[in-house]
């Protein structure tokens, strides 16, 4: 008894579309950031939830799950944006074990100066390809799929309200 289960003719359409863009929009989300600021996307996602967190500063596990990424690479990045200025690793008040990575002065008006090309490249290449009913098309199923990926909701993106 056969019980593979292959992807229908659009299911397959759907998918191949799916992975062309995980694939392509990665490479113009870096080489704008590179260009522009000298900021990987991840170490610009690094700084950018910094400057989301309540005093700017977040242990390194918390960062590590914000960012989808392992304590060895974050540590990797942190130490790069720490000599760049951008950051500080302290040991965390509440347990001296932790360490905490705090946003700088310098690190914030990084983010600050590089946040509008790169809102400017995702509506380029992203959002201005959409009208309002795609948008929230693509807010449901990225919900669905982060339902799958994110049971835990590490990443917080949970519908508001």
């Amino acid at each position: 008894m056969n019980t593979e289960r292959w992807l229908e003719p659009e299911q397959l359409d759907a998918w191949k579309k799916m992975v062309a863009v995980v694939e392509l929009l990665p490479g113009v989300l870096d080489g704008q950031l590179q260009r522009d600021a000298g900021l990987t996307h991840f170490e610009y996602f690094t700084l950018a939830m910094l400057s989301e967190a309540p005093g700017q500063t977040l242990r390194m596990t918390a960062l590590a799950s914000a960012t989808n990424s392992t304590l060895p690479r974050l540590s990797h990045v942190a130490s790069r944006l720490e000599a760049r200025g951008y950051l500080e690793r302290t040991p965390c008040p509440e347990d001296r074990r932790a360490t905490n990575a705090t946003l700088t002065g310098e690190g914030y008006n990084k983010v600050v100066a590089t946040a509008p090309g790169h809102v400017e490249t995702v509506r380029a290449n992203v959002i201005d390809a959409l009208d309002e009913t795609d948008i929230a098309d693509l807010d449901r199923v990225m919900q669905r799929v982060l339902g799958k990926l994110d049971p835990e909701n590490k990443f917080g993106l949970r519908p508001r309200g």
